[in-house]
């Protein structure tokens, strides 16, 4: 029949390929447009007023933000959480990055925070908050990532100090705060530099670094693998070693050296000096307290006994 192969006809022109179409013609509608801007660059975006807001609280100033890859985690030591990341950009801790998390809500602390980072001239990088939380769950949507610490010598202590040489020597000394306060009480009594021991000693972590209120900055600190061939060493180059021990039967009321070139040895909070440490000592002293109270705080310790050098030697 005609019909029938008419649209036998059809059939395989069909499968051939079309004859007629508009697929040529309208190529230009097919195009495509670009790839999808990111969230937060469409205007209507969550994300976008998002960091429009952290823009506006910063100050007026803009945050510049880079994209944080997939696992790029900080280096070195991070202090995460909202009040411990103030804080410690308050102080100028010396840093490499703030990492916020794109979902954060920007309160006082985050918009103080980007605020001083700008100042200090600190990258800021954004990443899904899955990543901030992977690196410290508790950091509340921010990290700061803190630079290593360039620590000193002992030579280099010794070659810095002026007669009569005055050097704080720690043996064993394992709260960062505590060796913040002994390093801010160290420069304000004008020794050329704190010693402390590479093991089972505190470190110049972010804690300690606030503690020093910026001490740190300006006072050598040194970490030596021995203390006990550095104490032989300060000897050799004419200092006399103190060490404070709350178990001496000499008070510092009785220390008759104290306008000579010395180092005071500090123990830990618990066990004090160890006894190797308390036998190459020249003298070793304790300070007077009331029979109520155990022990000082090793930092107050420290302070206390650098005042009384300090005095002694205006007086002198």
């Amino acid at each position: 029949m005609a019909g029938n192969s008419s649209r036998k006809g059809a059939i395989r022109a069909s499968k051939k390929g079309a004859t007629t179409g508009t697929g040529g013609k309208n190529k230009k509608r097919l195009e495509g447009k670009g790839p999808t801007p990111k969230a937060e660059d469409r205007p209507y975006h969550a994300a976008a007023k998002r960091k429009k807001a952290v823009a506006k609280k910063a100050d007026g100033k803009e945050v510049r933000t880079a994209r944080a890859p997939r696992g790029d985690r900080p280096r070195g030591e991070i202090v995460a959480g909202r009040n411990a990341v103030l804080e410690a950009l308050r102080e100028a801790v010396p840093a490499t990055e703030l990492l916020v998390a794109r979902s954060i809500d920007v309160d006082d602390r985050v918009a103080e925070s980007l605020k001083l980072a700008l100042h200090l001239g600190l990258p800021i990088r954004e990443a899904h908050r899955a990543e901030v939380e992977g690196i410290s769950p508790n950091s509340q949507g921010i990290i700061l990532a803190i630079k290593p610490f360039q620590y000193s010598s002992f030579e280099e202590i010794l070659q810095r100090a002026k007669y009569p040489a005055l050097i704080v020597a720690l043996d064993g000394v394992t709260d960062p705060r505590n060796l913040g306060a002994i390093i801010r009480s160290a420069a304000a009594f004008g020794a050329a530099g704190v010693i402390m021991t590479e093991r089972r000693a505190a470190s110049m972590t972010a804690s300690a670094w606030k503690s020093s209120a910026g001490a740190a900055a300006r006072l050598p600190i040194a970490q030596v693998t021995n203390l006990a061939r550095t104490i032989d060493a300060a000897k050799k180059e004419g200092l006399f070693v103190v060490g404070l021990d709350g178990e001496s039967e000499d008070v510092i009321s009785s220390m008759k050296v104290a306008t000579e070139a010395i180092m005071i040895v500090v123990g830990s909070e618990g066990k004090g000096l160890a006894r190797l440490t308390r036998e190459k000592c020249d003298l070793v002293i304790s300070i007077p307290i009331s029979a109520t109270t155990e022990s000082l705080n090793a930092s107050v310790a420290t302070a206390i006994a650098l005042f009384w050098v300090d005095q002694a030697r205006r007086k002198g």
